[in-house]
């Protein structure tokens, strides 16, 4: 059992983006359990995290080569298949539509203490601590950073993932995730519920980003594909 666990997250991603994923996504789990972080602080640092993978997603479209599939023709994009854009025509749509999404769950984010209840305003404000959610941001690009490098480049996986399938492909992961994030967290703020729950909230949330991040890196294989030749190439 333990084997095919090892070599299932082995097919999925490198050995060092699933560390740098656990380690980074442990950084709030201390903080909840031993710096005194409250939900609003963990839900700040998972918002800046879109973010990140917003600007890493910009990179990765810009260059993924692969086939175009059948699944991104159905999508439109100002009357044409997203299959049929170049990748500077989809990064600028990404950019505004993608840019629209996060702020969108930076207002939710940023409303909490209102969600929370009335006198919540001040207990979330002396929960947070600008240095320690710049410092978790930092982890976590590091982590975002490595999975590019060794995924995304190192695994050759642009060879593998169309440009108009790469624009769209942060958003299920990030939709699940966070309204389960934002579900929790606002129930937590309004019961008032302990830091212990809060801890497991973010259990929940380095679980399931690391089944997504497996699942996602798996999909695409581990071998690159050949480069097509030119005609008149030697066999």
């Amino acid at each position: 059992m333990l084997e095919r666990l090892v070599a299932w997250y082995r097919v999925g991603s490198s050995v060092g983006a699933v560390v740098a994923l656990v380690v980074a996504n442990a950084i709030p789990l201390v903080g909840v359990l031993f710096l005194g972080w409250n939900v609003w602080t963990i839900l700040i640092v998972y918002w800046v995290e879109n973010g990140i993978i917003g600007v890493f997603n910009i990179a990765k479209i810009a260059m993924a080569e692969g086939p175009e599939g059948f699944g991104s023709a159905r999508v439109m994009i100002n009357g044409r298949a997203a299959s049929q854009l170049t990748r500077f025509a989809l990064v600028p749509f990404f950019i505004m539509h993608y840019g629209i999404f996060w702020a969108v769950h930076g207002v939710f984010v940023f409303m909490m203490p209102v969600f929370g209840g009335i006198g919540s305003e001040v207990s979330m404000a002396e929960g947070l601590s600008v240095p320690a959610i710049i410092l978790a941001v930092i982890a976590l690009t590091i982590s975002h950073g490595i999975s590019f490098w060794f995924n995304y480049l190192g695994r050759r996986e642009y060879l593998r993932t169309s440009p108009s399938a790469q624009m769209f492909a942060p958003y299920g992961r990030l939709i699940v995730l966070h309204i389960t994030i934002i579900v929790g967290a606002m129930a937590i703020a309004i019961t008032g519920a302990p830091a212990a729950l809060v801890a497991i909230l973010v259990l929940l949330k380095i679980g399931m980003d690391l089944g997504f991040h497996l699942a996602e890196h798996r999909a695409r294989g581990t071998s690159a594909p050949a480069r097509p030749q030119p005609p008149g190439a030697a066999e």
